[in-house]
């Protein structure tokens, strides 16, 4: 199993939000260590619970500090950008370190209204978003009517975060797609999967050293600890900022577990956390090598990108050493 990392920039309750991007790039160093192929930055806006509102500059950083591993974008949201722009930023990228970077590309739009109206951008209609992902991939292999600088020496691989239609639309692009949340537990994403296989039609303007045939990555929250219940203790401050987010509208920064369990829980909040822990991938080596396999044979993908998240940094950095060790196992 090809194993990679997907860092959100979370940031923590009693740390300065700024201190979320050293946290990443203190991350990145350690993933490259442990010998993980990729490390991917997340894009999100004016969220108090993520720093990182351009993936771009976060790379940079990373790349300064890191000597092999890939370095991407999971992803652009492309909805809030000009293609030309996010072009000359990932040549850029691939100009500061060579053979080292991807470029994923999404169409979420922000959270809320007001930061969709701080944007410019209300509407992630899917025929403007492949409109806007064959110009980038135009000015990125220098078949536009303008050469987005530096000129590409190599090709820079694409990638498109998808769920439902965007799957569709990975096929009709020939781009791989990654996948993670709800629709990973969907009874129809194998089908969904199928017909992204057999519909996928190589773009006759791709290099020939770029992807050319169907690869499909799997996005997800994985805890392994010695039990379960330690595991659930992991993975309690990513859920409770969600089940919070869902009554305040705020996605806010992780808490400790024991400031979480003194605080008073609503019936709703602890169903909600209650469903979360029992989605999420959790429990011993043994049982997330399972829950992993099963996943991996219904979707037939080719790399894990493990986004975890959790309040403690020492139990993350332990936690990322046991899902290496699970990967090499």
């Amino acid at each position: 199993m090809r194993l990679s990392l997907l860092d959100r920039s979370r940031t923590r309750s009693g740390y300065p939000e700024a201190a979320a991007l050293q946290h990443s790039v203190a991350r990145a160093q350690w993933a490259e260590s442990l010998g993980y192929h990729r490390f991917w930055g997340a894009e999100h806006h004016a969220v108090p619970g993520i720093a990182s509102g351009a993936p771009a500059v976060l790379l940079a950083a990373v790349g300064a500090q890191t000597n092999r591993i890939r370095l991407g974008s999971g992803g652009v949201m492309l909805p809030h950008h000009q293609p030309l722009v996010v072009a000359e930023q990932f040549l850029m990228l691939q100009a500061l370190y060579p053979a080292r970077i991807d470029l994923g590309l999404g169409r979420t739009l922000g959270f809320t209204e007001p930061v969709r109206r701080a944007l410019r951008q209300e509407s992630d209609d899917v025929e403007n978003f492949t409109n806007d992902v064959e110009e980038l991939r135009d000015y990125l292999q220098r078949n536009a009517a303008v050469t987005a600088r530096p000129a590409a020496e190599q090709p820079l691989p694409i990638f498109l975060l998808a769920t439902g239609r965007g799957i569709s639309t990975a096929a009709r692009l020939g781009l791989p797609v990654v996948i993670g949340g709800p629709i990973l537990r969907s009874d129809d994403l194998p089908h969904m999967l199928q017909s992204y296989r057999r519909e996928f039609q190589p773009s006759p303007a791709a290099p020939e050293s770029a992807v050319a045939k169907p690869e499909v990555l799997i996005s997800a929250d994985v805890y392994i600890a010695d039990t379960t219940e330690e595991a659930h203790q992991l993975a309690l401050p990513e859920a409770w900022a969600m089940a919070r987010s869902r009554e305040t509208g705020e996605f806010g920064p992780l808490e400790p577990v024991e400031d979480i369990r003194a605080q008073r829980w609503s019936r709703r909040t602890e169903e909600r956390i209650q469903q979360s822990l029992e989605q999420a991938i959790a429990g011993d080596e043994h049982q997330v090598a399972n829950r992993l396999d099963e996943l991996f044979t219904r979707t037939g993908a080719s790399e894990l990108l493990v986004s975890t998240s959790t309040y403690d940094r020492q139990a993350l950095r332990e936690l990322d050493t046991r899902m290496a060790g699970l990967a090499a196992g």
